[in-house]
């Protein structure tokens, strides 16, 4: 109880306020958002042709991820004009309404709500590849909402790097306690309602969500106009308007496009060129594939190729996200004892060999949903090895980052830069394995009528290459080779350095377009 107590008496009340809001609109958001997911995996995992399911699957989510950065380039400009969580707000209200095109379409075309008994749902006449433009379209509204949602902690408490990563901990299981809950609560649905309809909640919970947002303080925002006039006093205003760009939001998105490439190409060059750094590419962008590829395909494979029932999938997805939400609890008690990311992310590798036990179920699995609950049990180690590393290795990026001035570049936040890279490596993993390996579940199901060998080689060795590069990854900075290293690399402490200029790096991050990107560090499910 003194660790809970010291937390939260180190943040001010107003502070405690806006994170008590944004908390409450997070979990709806989450619980809303597993309704959707579900239901549209399983639905195209269901309506595309049993011959290329899961190469199909693969590659609609390929094109999700991909839809997300778009979002992200719509949404810098809108940041720049109006208060954070007024934006925020506003994309997800606007998801809501993407998510409800499935449902109007499948209603107009004669679906109906799964009769009770049935064993399938009553589908609309709509062709399945519709599936791709709802997931893109979703994905740009993902996107918005993520880039926010990675804006908002840095306002509400500044640049602190220990508030952030408790805020970030604290934040994370209460996601998770949503995702939890939401993915064994859509599971329910989907059996009950049929994949069509059973994220018919799914726009309310979202607009609960929007409408909890709107009571987040407008924070640290200044409109164009507030500043413009505090130019004008200071005699600055023609020295601004000299470098000011186009007030058209088009203009805008196509400058945020623009910072967008100049990011990835800034990011790549401070990650590969320097071993504080270069390690982050198997341990964040590889870890985070791995983990995406565990719930997105590994589990729908399971449950419709295996048990028969794709709805069992939000069952082992939800003991993967109770998985990470222990995760994240364990960064915010041990934050003082395990300093570094590295303690972490060696457990996260050794957890993804837990993979090579779905093979041994798969030979005696009948289909009742005892095995989905126990194959749900053996993830939850699994991501939460994951959870941990992901939390503690945000914190880590930032801290370093913030803290040292050689990184800084006169164009793009170098935050924002190395986490647009890792995130666009992640992406073209994603996009491209996901696919490919989809067709290799799907060529072992129509040569032996199951995927025992896939789940060998797509699941067992291809978790445990990902282990070995990872693990090796680990003893790339100077002073990784100790169990519990207290820092990595510069014996300074960048949290003092990053207390001592909170208030900049959090304008900062609320300016640059580029630090928007940041979001994409956690693209959780």
């Amino acid at each position: 109880m003194g660790r809970v107590s010291e937390i939260w008496y180190s943040y001010t009340a107003e502070q405690k306020r806006n994170i008590g809001f944004y908390v409450a609109g997070i979990m709806m958001y989450k619980f809303g958002l597993e309704f959707f997911n579900g239901s549209i995996t399983t639905l195209a995992t269901d309506r595309f042709k049993a011959t290329n399911a899961f190469t199909k699957l693969g590659a609609a989510q390929g094109v999700n991820q991909a839809a997300q950065c778009v979002g992200a380039i719509l949404i810098a400009p809108l940041i720049r004009r109006w208060p954070t969580r007024s934006v925020l707000a506003g994309a997800i209200f606007f998801f809501g309404l993407m998510t409800a095109i499935l449902l109007i379409v499948d209603a107009s075309t004669g679906g109906k709500i799964k009769p009770d008994g049935a064993k399938t749902p009553v589908y609309g006449d709509w062709h399945p590849n519709l599936i791709f433009v709802i997931w893109t379209l979703s994905g740009v509204c993902y996107g918005m909402v993520e880039l926010i949602r990675r804006v908002i902690p840095a306002d509400i408490v500044g640049g602190n790097a220990g508030k952030l990563r408790r805020m970030d901990a604290v934040v994370h299981i209460f996601y998770e306690v949503a995702g939890t809950s939401g993915a064994f609560s859509s599971s329910s649905a989907i059996s009950r309602f049929g994949n069509n309809y059973s994220f018919f909640m799914t726009p309310v919970f979202f607009a609960l969500a929007g409408t909890l947002w709107i009571f987040v303080s407008t924070l640290s925002f200044k409109s164009s106009e507030a500043i413009q006039e505090e130019l004008e006093q200071a005699g600055l205003a023609e020295v601004d308007n000299k470098k000011a760009r186009s007030n058209n939001y088009l203009v805008q998105v196509g400058y945020g496009a623009i910072a967008f490439g100049e990011s990835i190409y800034v990011g790549s060059k401070i990650v590969l060129t320097n071993r504080r750094f270069i390690w982050l590419l198997p341990s964040y962008a590889i870890a985070l594939y791995m983990h995406r590829f565990l719930e997105n395909s590994l589990a729908p494979a399971f449950a419709k190729r295996i048990l028969g029932t794709s709805a069992w999938s939000q069952i082992i997805v939800g003991g993967s996200n109770f998985g990470e939400l222990l995760g994240a609890f364990a960064v915010l008690i041990l934050s003082d004892l395990v300093t570094t990311p590295l303690p972490w992310l060696r457990l996260d590798a050794l957890l993804l060999n837990i993979v090579w036990i779905l093979p041994v179920f798969a030979k005696s699995a009948t289909k009742d949903v005892s095995v989905a609950w126990k194959i749900a049990g053996c993830f939850i180690p699994i991501s939460w090895g994951w959870a941990a590393g992901d939390v503690s290795l945000a914190a880590y990026i930032q801290s370093t980052l913030s803290s040292d001035p050689k990184f800084r570049h006169a164009n793009v936040s170098a935050l924002g830069a190395v986490m647009a890279f890792l995130y666009s490596t992640y992406i073209v993993l994603n996009a491209v394995f996901s696919s490919v390996l989809g067709k290799v579940f799907d060529r072992d199901f129509s040569k032996n009528g199951n995927i025992l060998h896939s789940l060998k080689t797509v699941g067992g060795v291809h978790f445990s290459v990902a282990c070995a590069v990872i693990l090796l990854s680990t003893l790339i900075p100077k002073g990784a080779f100790a169990l519990n290293p207290k820092t990595l690399g510069s014996p300074s402490a960048p949290e003092q350095e990053q207390t001592n200029s909170e208030s900049e790096d959090g304008e900062d991050m609320k300016k640059s377009v580029p630090a928007d990107l940041e979001t994409l560090e956690k693209s959780r499910s």
